[in-house]
């Protein structure tokens, strides 16, 4: 990487973090109107919410904090009657901390303050908006947290209603942005997830949402094509989620039901030049059996049909 690049993305992550302090007003002497310090706010909601009275080595462990503050925070926390140590049984050198009932009640309104808080920044941004702000947040904790990515939190579930509605907005934004497609393909896409919902049939029909960390990253479903054939459409992994593993995951969950199902193929229709999702069907044994120019969706294109014999079907590893 050129050490230009390097310098102009380490002033954005100085300005972002400078831009956010500021916004989210941790720098105010006493946080919230409390007389805490963001420090002692953060000992508070770790001994609220976190892992139930750890020790202090623990606790600084989880906060990165040197063990000489955490420790004269801690003093006068319970000096104060809002903490108690107990020595802990498997090592007489340490205490398990934990809140008292004051410490308690005097959390309690500094919880409710950040809460309404951050309700009052996002309240006024439309729900696009907030799904990006904490798609955003998500992407940078998974890239600088303690857990590999595919490590974190992500599973696989039936669409609840309003989940459809994201399928088509998310089709429709991404394919803009990433491959220039204009709102017929949204059209197209609204058009199917329709006749999904319309037509389904439990036997031979199955779609699903991923979660990751509790926000819609992903979608494929499978649909009857002819009564030994199912088709796999609307594939969609969010930019954020990439990465992580999830799209081989709905590829070879379609899989499986379609072989459960009793169908003998899988086909899908895509075009060429979507080249993740051509690795993940390459490499779970799709063969391309047809290619045909088209315009479509304002742009020249080449459809591209593959299918999949599931009796020879393999899995990626």
């Amino acid at each position: 990487m050129a050490p230009s690049v390097l310098e102009d993305r380490i002033e954005a992550f100085r300005r972002f973090n400078r831009f956010f302090t500021r916004r989210i007003g941790v720098l105010r002497p006493g946080l919230y109107d409390s007389p805490y310090s963001l420090a002692e706010v953060r000992v508070l909601y770790e001994l609220a919410h976190g892992k139930a009275h750890p020790t202090a080595t623990e606790l600084g462990h989880e906060l990165d904090l040197d063990p000489g503050y955490l420790s004269r925070i801690v003093r006068s926390f319970e000096a104060a009657g809002l903490v108690r140590r107990a020595r802990a049984n498997h090592d007489g050198r340490q205490f398990h901390l934990a809140l008292t009932a004051a410490g308690r009640k005097a959390f309690a309104p500094l919880d409710q303050a950040s809460h309404d808080e951050i309700g009052a920044l996002l309240a006024p941004l439309p729900d696009d908006a907030q799904r990006r702000m904490a798609s955003a947040m998500d992407t940078i904790e998974s890239l600088l947290g303690d857990e590999p990515p595919e490590a974190q939190a992500s599973s696989l579930r039936p669409p609840r209603p309003g989940d459809m509605g994201w399928v088509i907005q998310r089709h429709g934004a991404l394919y803009a942005q990433e491959y220039g497609l204009d709102a017929t393909f949204e059209a197209l896409v609204g058009e199917i997830a329709a006749r999904f919902v319309r037509r389904f049939d439990p036997a031979g029909d199955r779609a699903w949402i991923a979660e990751h960390r509790g926000i819609n990253v992903g979608f494929v479903l499978v649909v009857r094509r002819a009564p030994t054939v199912a088709q796999l459409r609307l594939l969609l992994v969010e930019p954020s989620a990439r990465g992580l593993g999830i799209g081989g995951r709905l590829v070879d969950e379609a899989i499986a039901f379609a072989r459960g199902a009793g169908y003998r193929k899988l086909m899908l229709w895509t075009n060429a030049g979507l080249d993740a999702a051509r690795h993940l069907y390459d490499a779970r044994g799709f063969r391309l059996v047809r290619e045909e120019p088209h315009h479509s969706f304002g742009r020249d294109l080449v459809g591209q049909t593959m299918e999949l014999r599931l009796s020879y079907a393999v899995t990626a590893k």
